[in-house]
């Protein structure tokens, strides 16, 4: 095994999947509070105990302390539809709901408008906005819809745009013949395979989600190098062994091994129909790729 191989599983085994700890949301829960006089404070339906946990399901908050886990908290309740436009967002009863500051409250508001799921306006307050106005390809609220009602179209919509985007990555990425690349996708084809004879799925996904973003990174076409964080957020919602998913196989590690071979024989042809075969391997994409849905 290699250094890079044994260095990389390693930490993977030493450290946790990325995920909050427990207790780590449920020091902000969406609870009633202890029975304390909250006089003009209007009752907020909706709060589902279930949050906390989906939110360590999915990545937890890419912002550690109390603005990380409000964001992730409020943007989960927005794209599950428990909080909708009907009413505004009021900053003091958040504030008081999860026990956090007006400044938190604040730059957590900011964050989720920056997403395109709220906006604020004079006199009108802040209210969630349409899902037409959402940036969908934000990978924060694409984990948050893989994990609420509209799992099914998350993952069948990040399936498609996969197999749009990557397999013309892995011919444009042939034309590049960097060695240090080269070497880099063939370390992580080698550490996915000795997570996966160790059956070791954290790190095989991590792995992936390397070999991937890579490839994309160096295809030469700066539009596709910023959709790398939606492969890697798509890897994460749909092949990570934390949503219970597929575990990883012979033959998708073989696919990779000729993606690579491909590349370092400057077969551009041959990388593409290798990532097809590639992404075919996977169970969601095999439903959509060979028969279009009808409209």
């Amino acid at each position: 095994m290699s250094t890079l191989a044994h260095t990389m599983m390693t930490a993977a085994r030493s450290a946790d999947s990325g995920l909050a700890s427990p207790g780590e949301l449920d020091r902000y829960p969406y609870a009633e509070a202890p029975a304390v006089d909250r006089v003009g404070i209007p009752a907020w339906d909706g709060g589902d105990p279930e949050l906390g946990r989906v939110g360590r399901r999915a990545a937890g908050s890419r912002g550690r302390g109390l603005h990380g886990q409000l964001v992730q908290q409020l943007g989960q309740m927005i794209v599950s539809g428990d909080l909708g436009a009907e009413r505004p967002l009021v900053p003091e009863e958040i504030g008081q709901r999860f026990e956090v500051s007006r400044t938190v409250v604040r730059e957590s508001l900011r964050v989720l408008e920056a997403k395109g799921l709220v906006s604020a306006r004079p006199n009108v307050g802040t209210r969630v906005r349409p899902v037409s106005d959402w940036n969908l390809l934000d990978p924060d609220i694409i984990e948050w819809r893989a994990f609420g009602p509209q799992r099914d179209d998350q993952r069948r919509e990040l399936s498609e745009l996969r197999w749009t985007i990557e397999p013309l990555a892995a011919r444009l990425a042939a034309g590049h013949g960097r060695e240090d690349v080269q070497q880099r996708l063939a370390d992580m084809v080698e550490i996915m395979g000795h997570a996966m004879a160790q059956g070791d799925a954290l790190t095989f996904s991590r792995a992936d989600s390397e070999f991937h973003s890579l490839l994309i990174q160096v295809a030469g076409n700066r539009m596709l190098e910023h959709l790398s964080g939606i492969v890697s957020a798509a890897l994460q919602v749909s092949g990570s062994p934390v949503t219970g998913c597929d575990r990883p196989n012979e033959a998708s590690l073989g696919h990779h091994g000729r993606i690579c071979d491909a590349l370092a024989a400057g077969d551009g042809t041959a990388a593409e129909a290798a990532m097809r075969q590639l992404l075919t391997v996977h169970p969601e994409v095999e439903r959509v790729v060979p028969a279009p849905r009808e409209h």
